[in-house]
């Protein structure tokens, strides 16, 4: 009797599981067969019948400027912030320069030592010379006199040229702007290391008086890239403001491709040809450094 109970129990387990697989098949099928949702964000158009497709960056003319410091020392000060226009030559940061200054010090006062020396030589040389009768100064007197002038002149020279060296060492603590720009970075702060050879730079500097946009182009469409095409660019995001960009330069160089959009098909072990398009001076919206843009270049 408990036999034929169990049989027949798991007989309706059976059905009831072959009943659940068709339902779930059935409701899988069905999900698959519904149309995907349109995306968040409508892509853009091409813009030209036959064009080439790449992505971009924002720039600042001539590329933006990565500040470095000459050498490895204690930031004293940051003379600017961002969005601060600079000229070329103004301060930027000053590291520490104590120790150079201390130095300074010593090699001033081995200034005074030399000049006074200078003038202790000059004068025993000028007795002498001012003597009237030739037999009481012998010539080897002189010569040595006129000698002793002369070195001592050559180590106050030497003296003066040590401290314009020590000068220069620490105007060259103060790092300057190379040229007239916009500050786009400050990643130091006045008592922070810096280091040569930093991956970050300390200030990032560039022209935002004219933009640029460095197009990234697949190395195996790179050959269909004519010079002189121009190309229509979209902002991440915005489908329906194309912005019209001026070709300026082909690089002539294939490199890795560093600047990743995330795309789920993009490779990153892609080579590519970069191409150099200038903003136009109305451009309809704002454009940040560092922005990506969707282009397609002319063909």
């Amino acid at each position: 009797m408990i036999l034929l109970l169990l049989r027949r129990v798991s007989f309706w387990i059976a059905l009831l599981g072959v009943a659940g697989t068709v339902l779930l098949v059935e409701k899988t099928q069905a999900q698959l067969n519904e149309p995907a949702p349109p995306p968040p964000i409508t892509p853009p158009t091409k813009p030209f019948k036959t064009g080439i497709a790449a992505s971009g960056l924002v720039e600042a003319l001539n590329e933006n400027t990565n500040i470095g410091v000459p050498v490895s020392g204690l930031v004293t000060k940051v003379y600017v912030k961002v969005w601060d226009k600079v000229k070329a030559g103004d301060p930027l940061l000053s590291l520490d320069d104590r120790d150079l200054q201390a130095q300074l010090l010593v090699e001033r006062a081995q200034v005074g030592v030399s000049a006074a020396t200078v003038e202790r030589v000059r004068d025993q040389l000028g007795r002498l010379e001012g003597v009237s009768d030739p037999r009481a100064v012998s010539q080897d007197d002189l010569k040595t006199r006129r000698n002793d002038v002369a070195v001592a002149s050559a180590e106050l020279d030497a003296a003066r040229a040590s401290v314009a060296e020590t000068e220069a060492l620490v105007d060259r603590l103060v790092v300057r702007a190379p040229i007239d720009g916009t500050i786009l970075q400050v990643n130091t702060r006045a008592g922070e290391f810096l280091s040569l050879g930093e991956a970050t730079s300390p200030i990032v500097l560039g022209n935002l008086d004219e933009m640029q946009l460095r197009a990234d182009v697949d190395e195996q469409i790179a050959p269909r890239v004519k010079a002189g095409k121009n190309a229509i660019g979209f902002l991440k995001g915005d489908s329906t403001t194309p912005i019209p960009m001026e070709f300026v330069r082909i690089e002539p160089y294939v490199i890795p491709k560093v600047s990743l959009t995330g795309a789920s098909d993009e490779r990153v072990d892609t080579r590519v040809l970069q191409v150099i398009f200038k903003f136009p001076p109305n451009t309809p919206k704002s454009v940040y450094v560092g922005q990506q843009m969707d282009v397609y270049i002319e063909e």
